[in-house]
């Protein structure tokens, strides 16, 4: 079956650890994205989306199945997506399309999970079994911020083969990209998933590496105002990090002119966003897991068949929608498993009571909830829980409320403020909610403790 415009093809461009707020379509003055603008003014801009867990390997197992990190089991890093998950890949594989995966996948490893073998695939191929149903062409790392630096590093072909690269790592996955377009099987439609490290920090030397001349060229950058009068490592980082996000850019238009000169530019959706954001540690100790808008509010833009126009979405939409939202731009319903909901209803009009919140899950360095409004911030906490080794909890505590109309940046916590009982008993009632809809039991929640900072 050849791509038709029922099956056109899907490009899934997917970067890591990107802030909305680096996209000229959203605020951004530096002039750091034409490409990204250019394609937000000739597709759908979703002007407030969010991931719906803000850690590497949970967000891209939700993208994977549809599922909320604590359903699948991968909750945090380092836990392999179950064989059993039907993912994004099996379906639309079994609906005709080639599928080929290129990048970070995070999803193979799985470390020190009591009563489970650890398997270790960070810096070693991925077997085919653990590659969630992309079977036609794979080029990747489990963790490829493991095998790799902003310069040279390696991945693994199909066939567990190293393949070296030499290069800016952005220019280089971009270049694998180019080659699977120009030389792929053209009897079927594809759906390639592109999968950055940048502007994620590079892990083992703690700091961002933006291609050489980024802390020149953007050395006076404007500062966000949640990052405005803070601590953190925002004034020596975010140089590098604003040249990742100019390369991602600078790649997106080297993908869409191939696109162009090869005639698929019609007839080929392609999405761009993150798996969750930066607050450059000034909310924690790192650079995400919180419930704050720095860290869960991602750029999301789409351009292809369906998705057209320069409209500008303004509902809430969360990465969990992007798995149904795949599904049906190959022709296909949403199957029973998944959460979201397809954009396509959005874009269209006929959304009809689409949520009025997005849910989100945090992990690792503690168990949380959150819902976020277009008005309010709410999160709780379990103080007595553990991040890295439970899933969830059935107590807990509250442990933020930010009205963002007053306080777009997060710097007035109100969830000890005896004013707002009223309208912490309601999100509370409709957090529980969204728990029970991801599968979650129904908890208790006590109020924070007097003088709750967060």
């Amino acid at each position: 079956m050849s791509s038709t415009a029922a099956t056109p093809n899907i490009i899934f461009f997917l970067t890591d650890q990107q802030r909305w707020d680096t996209v000229g379509r959203y605020g951004n003055r530096m002039g750091i994205t034409p490409n990204l603008d250019r394609m937000a003014d000739e597709g759908i801009l979703f002007q407030s989306a969010f991931s719906c867990q803000p850690v590497c390997g949970p967000a891209r197992a939700c993208i994977q199945t549809g599922r909320y990190g604590a359903e699948t089991g991968c909750f945090r890093n380092q836990i392999a997506l179950p064989a059993s998950e039907r993912t994004i890949a099996h379906y639309l594989s079994e609906a005709g399309y080639e599928v080929g995966y290129i990048g970070k996948w995070h999803l193979a490893s799985t470390m020190l999970v009591p009563g489970v073998e650890n398997r270790d695939c960070i810096t070693k191929p991925v077997p085919l079994e653990l590659r969630g149903g992309w079977k036609d062409y794979w080029l990747a790392s489990d963790t490829l911020e493991f095998t790799s630096h902003g310069y040279d590093g390696y991945l693994f072909d199909g066939d567990m083969k190293k393949v070296d690269f030499k290069g800016y790592r952005v220019d280089c996955l971009t270049d694998f990209a180019l080659d699977y377009l120009r030389n792929r099987d053209k009897q079927r439609p594809f759906f390639l998933f592109l999968s950055y490290v940048e502007p994620h920090h590079q892990n083992d030397r703690n700091r961002y590496e933006g291609p050489t001349g980024s802390r020149d060229r953007f050395r006076d950058f404007e500062v966000p105002g949640d990052l405005q009068d803070t601590e953190g490592d925002w004034r020596e980082s975010y140089p590098d990090y604003l040249g990742c996000c100019a390369s991602l850019d600078r790649n997106l238009g080297r993908l869409r002119r191939e696109l162009e000169e090869l005639g698929l530019s019609e007839n080929t959706l392609v999405v761009y966003t993150s798996d969750h954001g930066c607050h450059f540690r000034t909310r924690n100790d790192e650079y995400k897991r919180s419930c704050h808008d720095a860290s869960i509010r991602i750029p999301m833009i789409a351009k292809g068949p369906r998705f057209t126009g320069g409209k500008a979405i303004t509902e809430l939409v969360s990465l969990i929608d992007l798995p149904p939202t795949l599904l049906a731009a190959g022709g296909l319903g949403k199957p029973p498993a998944m959460r979201g909901r397809h954009l396509q209803e959005l874009v269209s009009g006929t959304a009809v009571d689409w949520p009025e919140e997005v849910f989100i899950q945090i992990s690792e360095n503690h168990i949380g909830r959150a819902i976020r409004t277009k008005r309010w911030k709410y999160s709780i906490w379990a103080p007595d829980g553990n991040g890295m080794s439970q899933p969830g909890s059935a107590r807990y505590v509250e442990q933020c409320l930010y009205d963002l109309a007053d306080d777009p940046h997060e710097k007035n916590n109100l969830v000890s403020d005896p004013a707002r009982a009223e309208t912490r008993a309601g999100l509370a009632q409709v957090l529980k909610r969204r728990m029970a809809e991801a599968g979650e039991a129904t908890p208790e929640i006590r109020p924070a403790e007097p003088d709750c900072q967060v």
